[in-house]
């Protein structure tokens, strides 16, 4: 018999393929899978190979179908590619048809499978012949170059620029799929044509000429151009492009296009409104645009940049000064110190409400100080009591030529004061005057929000952190290590905590909680169940009973829309034997020597105080195993849904090196700084190491 499709082979002459001896060993000694079955698709030949990726044993192949022997899933796709040989008298290669099975170590590996007719001495098919080849490391590489590219293009997209790349002389030869939904071109049209395509008529030959230049010069070509949209508009784009240098050749070019229409129509409507409504309405814009900003500054120093921000582009302030009031030392207090020149005869970071000075004056009088020359400053500051040889001295050596001093005041109450000053003397018109006491009064309350903010702030992060113990139990037999990192310094702390305590029995309790919501609230509310946690876990302390029991104490201190979940584990030193509960929360992560790691299947069950009915699990961590709790701010965010996150967690884990593996504090370290590694953290994130130490390694 042949496996050729058309015309039987003649036989090699010193070669007798039917010697049974032969084809045994051949069979035994192929590093792949084979199988012969014969046209009524029952097996008749089977190697181990084979066998052992089956998982049946070779005489139990033989004279049955796959049907007979097989799982379903198995059986029907050889019995599928068994039909299409046998029917359509053709070779079966089919990428899809691969095989995905355990070896005996545990490890998924991936069979790539090939069907054969083979042919009888009168041409008609006698049998099929199948090939089976590991191509699991194969696979593995297409997985991560296929993870690889995704992650590039995800990386492309999500920026708000277009990418393109182009040969050494100019020529593109790559698709880009960004600017072609930009320009509605189609793929031939994009590579026939290229870029100039889609650039305006009055536009084009400048550009091209530029671009030429810059291929012939190589150097980077930095442009700006219209655009024809998909629409039939045009959108306003900058372009920069870099010649990519191997040895002295270049090899291509890679160039950004950046939409910068908003920019291009905001300048655009900058100018309409000047000419259109005049000073007065420009006026309100601005500060409208200054209320817009003082409300999303959290923090003093916040919405002192915006002060800053505001008085160089509603103002053409050349500096602005923030200072506090002291109430009880009687003096401004600067916050940024580069608002007043550094010359003799200025105010230093603390200003006495004595000395004089334009923000003195708009503290001590409550209204508006405006000093449009030098000689104008220097009377007013003379007749509230300033010694003239000083404010003389001062006039002398600043560039100032003019100033303003603003009266920050909220329902009554003096906060502080704003200073503008001018390298040019400046005239101060009524509406400037009404202008300059409204941005004040914005300015007062932003920084009376501010400062409440900060202090709340404070509160709520020292009572987390209060809460929180200050060192893991040290524990023969088991290595305990935590992260802690907060959400951001302009956001509210949050609810997240912590716990790992010795029970009586000499059992170690660790748990990972998160109380929705943020501040003083979500912090008091962990401190309320942290400790109820521990005095259940102390008298009973199965993890079904903590969580039953916390069920009522949530139901008798906190209020029914706060939601809280935790993940309590109870284990055995040196042995990692334990039991395991979850309230609603992500899934512990084992990592495992040499993997595979996994995420705990537990059932995740119901946040604290929704009736449920609770259940505990056995959670074993063998030695040299690895526990690791966490809150959901470790996988999940506003550009990551919770999914893809723990995806990402097992994906992480898995590359990490084996001596971070074997170390529970390199561990956290690793997974925090993976894991938040291109988002911006907008939740606290908290993340527990429970490790069992290697037989012979206990610590």
């Amino acid at each position: 018999m042949s496996t050729d499709t058309s015309v039987p082979r003649p036989r090699e002459s010193d070669v007798d393929i039917s010697d049974a001896a032969l084809f045994q060993g051949l069979l035994s000694e192929a590093p792949f899978a084979f199988a012969f079955f014969d046209g009524a698709m029952r097996f008749r030949r089977v190697n181990e190979t084979m066998a052992a990726l089956t998982g049946v044993p070779v005489e139990r192949h033989i004279g049955r179908t796959p049907t007979d022997v097989l799982d379903e899933d198995l059986s029907a796709t050889m019995e599928s590619a068994l039909h299409t040989v046998l029917t359509e008298n053709r070779p079966v290669f089919d990428a899809e048809r691969q095989l995905r099975v355990r070896d005996a170590a545990g490890q998924v590996r991936y069979w790539g499978m090939g069907w054969f007719p083979v042919h009888g001495e009168d041409g008609e098919i006698a049998a099929v012949a199948l090939f089976a080849l590991d191509v699991t490391e194969r696979r593995r590489a297409e997985d991560r170059l296929r993870q690889s590219e995704e992650r590039y293009r995800s990386l492309v997209e999500s920026n708000a620029q277009v990418v393109w790349i182009t040969s050494p002389d100019g020529e593109i030869h790559d698709d880009s799929p960004q600017w072609r939904t930009v320009t509605g071109q189609g793929e031939e049209e994009y590579l026939a044509h290229g870029w100039l395509g889609a650039v305006h008529p009055e536009d084009r030959d400048a550009a091209e000429q530029a671009w030429r230049n810059a291929l012939r010069d190589r150097k980077v070509f930095d442009y700006g151009y219209r655009v024809r949209t998909r629409a039939s508009g045009y959108r306003h784009f900058d372009v920069r492009a870099v010649p990519i240098v191997r040895g002295d050749s270049v090899v291509e070019w890679v160039g950004a296009n950046t939409d910068v229409t908003a920019q291009r129509e905001a300048e655009e409507m900058r100018a309409r409104l000047t000419d259109q409504l005049g000073a007065a309405a420009l006026r309100t814009a601005r500060l409208q645009g200054a209320t817009s900003l003082l409300a999303e500054a959290l923090t003093v120093e916040q919405v002192v940049q915006v002060i800053i921000d505001v008085g160089r582009s509603a103002l053409a302030a050349d500096r602005s000064a923030v200072a506090l009031l002291d109430s009880d030392r009687a003096a401004l207090k600067l916050i940024n110190s580069g608002g007043i020149p550094d010359v003799p005869g200025a105010p230093g970071d603390e200003i006495p409400l004595s000395h004089s000075s334009v923000m003195t004056m708009a503290v001590n009088s409550r209204r508006p100080v405006f000093a449009e020359s030098p000689d104008s400053l220097r009377r007013q500051l003379v007749d509230a009591g300033g010694n003239d040889s000083a404010v003389a001295g001062f006039l002398q050596h600043t560039d100032e030529q003019a100033w303003v001093g603003l009266p920050l005041l909220a329902a009554g109450r003096s906060l502080g004061a704003l200073r503008f000053s001018f390298t040019r003397p400046r005239k101060i018109s009524q509406e400037d005057g009404v202008f300059l006491e409204a941005l004040a009064g914005q300015c007062a309350l932003a920084v009376e929000r501010a400062t409440l903010f900060e202090r709340e702030h404070r509160t709520a992060e020292t009572l987390q952190r209060s809460l929180l113990p200050e060192r893991m139990p040290v524990v023969p037999g088991l290595v305990l290590a935590q992260r802690f990192r907060s959400g951001s310094r302009h956001v509210q702390v949050g609810g997240d905590w912590y716990d790992a305590f010795v029970l009586q029995d000499g059992r170690v309790a660790a748990v990972v909680g998160d109380v929705m919501g943020k501040g003083v609230k979500a912090a008091a509310g962990m401190g309320r169940i942290r400790n109820a946690m521990r005095a259940l876990a102390l008298t009973n302390p199965p993890p079904a009973a903590v969580l039953t029991g916390l069920d009522r104490v949530f139901d008798a201190t906190e209020e029914e829309e706060q939601v809280t979940s935790l993940a309590y584990m109870v284990v055995e030193p040196g042995t990692g034997e334990g039991t395991l509960a979850l309230a609603g929360h992500p899934p512990p992560l084992l990592v495992v020597p040499g993997g595979p790691h996994r995420l705990c299947d537990a059932e995740p069950g119901t946040p604290l105080g929704w009736p449920s009915s609770r259940r505990q699990f056995r959670f074993c961590v063998p030695p040299g195993h690895t526990a690791v709790l966490y809150s959901d701010g470790l996988v999940e965010n506003r550009k990551r849904g919770l999914d893809v996150g723990l995806s990402d967690l097992v994906a992480a884990v898995t590359e990490a090196a084996p001596e971070v593996i074997s170390s529970p504090h390199l561990l956290l370290d690793y997974l925090v700084d993976r894991m938040l590694a291109g988002y911006e953290q907008d939740d606290d994130v908290t993340v527990l190491a429970v490790h069992v130490p290697s037989i012979g390694n206990k610590t």
